[in-house]
């Protein structure tokens, strides 16, 4: 009988995962993962981790499972956290989700999970394994999850073929409220339960209260751009080659105090990121300011009004060699080599078509359209057709 271990959140989509596997007639072990201690910064006065922890212990007494809690909080404070103050502090937005699959939950809990003799770990994501044979290999590939509404691929977006190997996703195929049913029907605990906001399992933080604890606030101004900027409107130049082309392409202007006009203060522009509209109390604009890039060393935040003006727009970015990843490792392009995909910058975002081009210093991703707020730090996935086949860091 294979032995699967359950990443057990207390949440109904884990909960029901750990049921179908029962059903399925492995032998299913829960695990949670305590990943946070420090309570000050959560917003609330209830505990977040332990309220998921007994949930959690409540179904796996109701599915008659062994259960067990991990403390892992010092590696998530050291991989997760840490890596998010200093990518802040380097004007980059980092994804905390995508960075707990990749180095969390198929890493150090998976190593745990082995480690008890586990043949595969689950999680309640909505997503899809499939395995299929080329030249005589065994490749796994990632599919979105049915529920289009619910696909959490892209937050997998990360992980390697051996992390697959060992990986299940058993409400893949199913929709969120054909889960939830199965939950009440088995009167499992979780069966209405919200679905948690906020950090992988950091519970109810308010990012920039938490980031601001550790990067010392320091004050700057806000800087409004105009559409009429010279730099929108500049002729595009001939291009010997489309390499150049795409270089040119993925640059974002640069801009300075003198090309717009300050319309007020911030205390740090490490605690903003690009496309943001809530936070920069600016009064007296006919539409709101959004976000359209941030200076970390000069401590500025540049603006622009409404949410299609052209400092927010790009169709090209580009990822390094070094942050540059693979799931589908047999698919990777040589340089020179383009493919087209499907693509997106965002969990929420519906894919968009785009070309990737291989060159000797990374990857350009060439989207037919233009795209809002395309942020340093952030993942970028591509898909063919419903697969996922690779990722990379903006950069």
């Amino acid at each position: 009988m294979k032995r699967v271990i359950v990443g057990l959140s207390g949440g109904v989509d884990s909960s029901v995962a750990a049921y179908l596997l029962k059903e399925q007639g492995y032998e299913v072990i829960g695990l949670f993962m305590k990943n946070w201690h420090d309570d000050t910064v959560t917003i609330s006065d209830e505990c977040p981790w332990l309220e998921d922890s007994n949930d959690a212990m409540l179904v796996a007494d109701k599915l008659g499972i062994p259960f067990q809690t991990v403390d892992l909080s010092e590696q998530y404070k050291e991989r997760i956290v840490d890596y998010m103050f200093n990518e802040y502090e380097k004007g980059r937005t980092p994804n905390p989700d995508v960075l707990c699959n990749r180095e969390i939950k198929f890493d150090v809990f998976m190593d745990i999970a082995l480690g008890l003799g586990a043949d595969y770990v689950a999680t309640g994501h909505y997503c899809r394994k499939g395995t299929i044979e080329k030249d005589g290999k065994e490749i796994h590939q990632l599919l979105a999850g049915l529920d289009t509404n619910k696909d959490q691929s892209y937050f997998l977006c990360q992980l390697s073929q051996a992390q697959l190997a060992k990986a299940l996703f058993p409400i893949g195929e199913l929709t969120k409220p054909e889960v939830r049913e199965i939950a009440k029907t088995q009167n499992l605990i979780t069966a209405e339960k919200k679905d948690s906001q906020g950090l992988c399992f950091i519970g109810k933080v308010r990012l920039p209260e938490f980031l601001q604890q550790q990067l010392k606030p320091k004050e700057g101004v806000i800087v409004e751009v105009e559409e009429s900027f010279e730099d929108y409107n500049k002729a595009i130049p001939n291009f010997e080659s489309k390499e150049n082309e795409l270089t040119y392409l993925s640059q974002k202007p640069v801009y300075s105090v003198s090309d717009g006009k300050i319309v007020g203060k911030h205390q740090g522009a490490h605690y903003f990121t690009k496309g943001q509209r809530k936070g920069l109390a600016v009064g007296g604009t006919k539409e709101p300011l959004f976000v359209i890039d941030t200076d970390v060393d000069e401590n500025v935040i540049y603006t622009g009004q409404g949410k299609n003006h052209p400092g927010l727009y790009r169709n090209v970015l580009f990822v390094t060699n070094e942050e540059l990843h693979w799931v589908r490792e047999d698919l990777a392009l040589q340089e020179g080599e383009t493919m087209p995909v499907m693509a997106r910058i965002r969990y929420r975002q519906k894919l968009e078509k785009a070309t990737l081009h291989k060159v000797s210093s990374g990857l350009y991703v060439e989207f037919e359209n233009k795209q809002s707020a395309i942020t340093e730090g952030q993942f970028v996935a591509w898909y063919l057709e419903d697969e996922l086949v690779g990722s990379g860091v903006i950069s």
